[in-house]
């Protein structure tokens, strides 16, 4: 087994590179009339062919009954049906307004709904949202990944029927882990008889394409407790998995400060879950996709990985290729080509702009062209474990030795580490090496190199 504890130097802080630049980069000069712009440049993207750039839809369903102490998601917790109900009001609105400035004729790929807990909502108002995306966006492709993320603990039959009569075909279930203590500890109890169920409800109405979300690092979890719990796991036989360092930021979500730190996992037991989870997942028949998902080789996301077709976005991996995502509704995100952009986080600010009839735009970022670059060379890391100079280069015609000169050069302590090697072609991560990706790539982020060490303000990289 690899003595982790010589990795231990390498749990710093560090973005997940769910974006490039990073969401701490957003500004709030980034506004309604901003965001505008981005839309008409991304509408003309490929104006002179068939091919205009599709379209990625999220919408934020931002109500949860009570507060899950590990989740980082902007929630607002309620048990009254009128804060919904009020919710939906002011969604519809929104597209209206998105309607006014933007091509909502553009073809459909990918659509998602997250939370908070999007099946908090019952099935007369998931039915409502559902309709007002596709009367607004009427031009879903047939292939469009359609997916909802499940708490196991709201979930019905009945809902699952208004899904599928939407278009659903994937759908990810919030499982963390299955152990008791842990399960106590993070305030969220939801029993393997009770996910098995919902599995069955999903399959039944054909869903062939199930994702579970687990998370290591969660406080009272050991090696001996997570290898359990991931047999409990494949014995679901779920599609994909996505299995997530838990990441702890008390200073950002109160919920978390009822997390007792001490009863945290060490980063080098950490390590050795994950190259666990990875073993074994891989006699299991599961491969390893990027940095935290699993897929059967028999699922699309592997066959993307392989041909290397995958890219990365707020919703997680996607199979087809980059679309521009609109974010709808509290908090949600939105990325172009050129920008990326987050709606209010609170509810009075999101109303008050709709009210007044403008898009409810917090803040975000238009990308120069050096942010292009360098996104693409941390996303192709992020996604892949990997990166091709070629493609780089001939995409941005530069020489990649030469303009990454100093980069390169940071990079040889991990080349010393046997975590990657660097070949005229490109970087190629080892196995422990993937485990530690993100602080690869990290050396290319031209932001956080100008902030001190000690100010970086990020969950642990292990």
């Amino acid at each position: 087994m690899i003595d982790f504890k010589k990795f231990v130097k390498y749990s710093k802080s560090a973005p997940r590179y769910t974006s490039y630049p990073t969401a701490v980069e957003f500004s709030s000069d980034f506004d309604d009339n901003a965001l505008k712009e981005s839309f008409i440049r991304n509408d003309n993207i490929d104006a002179y062919s068939q091919n205009k750039l599709p379209l990625s839809l999220y919408v934020h369903l931002p109500f949860c009954r009570s507060a899950c102490y590990f989740c980082a998601c902007n929630v607002i917790y309620t048990s009254k049906e009128d804060k919904k109900d009020r919710y939906i009001s002011y969604l519809k609105k929104e597209l209206e307004i998105l309607k006014k400035y933007m091509n909502v004729e553009r073809e459909v790929v990918q659509f998602h709904f997250g939370g908070g807990t999007p099946t908090f909502f019952d099935t007369k108002q998931l039915k409502e949202v559902i309709d007002l995306i596709k009367s607004t966006f009427p031009n879903f492709a047939k292939n469009a990944e359609v997916s909802c993320e499940i708490d196991p603990r709201h979930f019905n039959e009945a809902q699952m029927e208004v899904l599928k009569n939407g278009g659903f075909n994937r759908l990810s279930f919030g499982v963390q882990d299955f152990d008791q203590r842990v399960q106590e500890a993070i305030n969220r109890t939801q029993s393997v008889d009770l996910v098995s169920h919902c599995v069955d409800i999903a399959r039944g109405f054909g869903i062939a394409s199930i994702n579970f979300d687990l998370i290591y690092g969660l406080p009272l979890q050991t090696y001996e407790s997570f290898s359990e719990t991931l047999k409990k796991v494949v014995a679901l036989s779920p599609d994909r998995l996505a299995i997530f360092n838990y990441a702890h930021v008390p200073w950002m979500k109160k919920t978390m400060r009822k997390i007792d730190e001490t009863t945290l996992p060490p980063p080098d037991e950490k390590l050795a879950i994950l190259e666990y989870t990875i073993t074994f997942l891989e006699k299991m028949a599961y491969k390893m996709i990027g940095m935290d998902h699993f897929a059967k080789a028999t699922d699309e996301l592997y066959k993307a990985s392989v041909q290397g077709e995958l890219r990365r976005n707020f919703q997680g991996y996607t199979t087809r290729g980059f679309s521009q995502t609109i974010g709808m509704g509290l908090t949600s995100i939105g990325e172009g080509k050129d920008y990326y952009t987050q709606n209010y986080k609170d509810m009075e600010s999101y109303e008050k702009a709709i009210d007044s009839g403008i898009l409810p735009v917090e803040r975000g970022i238009r990308l120069s062209n050096e942010d292009i670059i360098r996104k693409e060379v941390i996303m192709g890391l992020m996604n892949n474990l990997k990166l091709d100079f070629k493609t780089i280069e001939e995409r941005f015609h530069i020489n990649f030795a030469d303009y990454f000169k100093i980069e390169l050069e940071q990079l040889e302590e991990y080349i010393q580490s046997d975590l990657l090697k660097i070949t005229q072609e490109g970087i190629y991560t080892t196995p422990t090496g993937g485990m530690l990706i993100r602080n690869i790539a990290m050396v290319f982020d031209e932001y956080l190199q100008k902030i001190p060490i000690n100010q970086r303000r990020f969950s642990k990289s292990v």
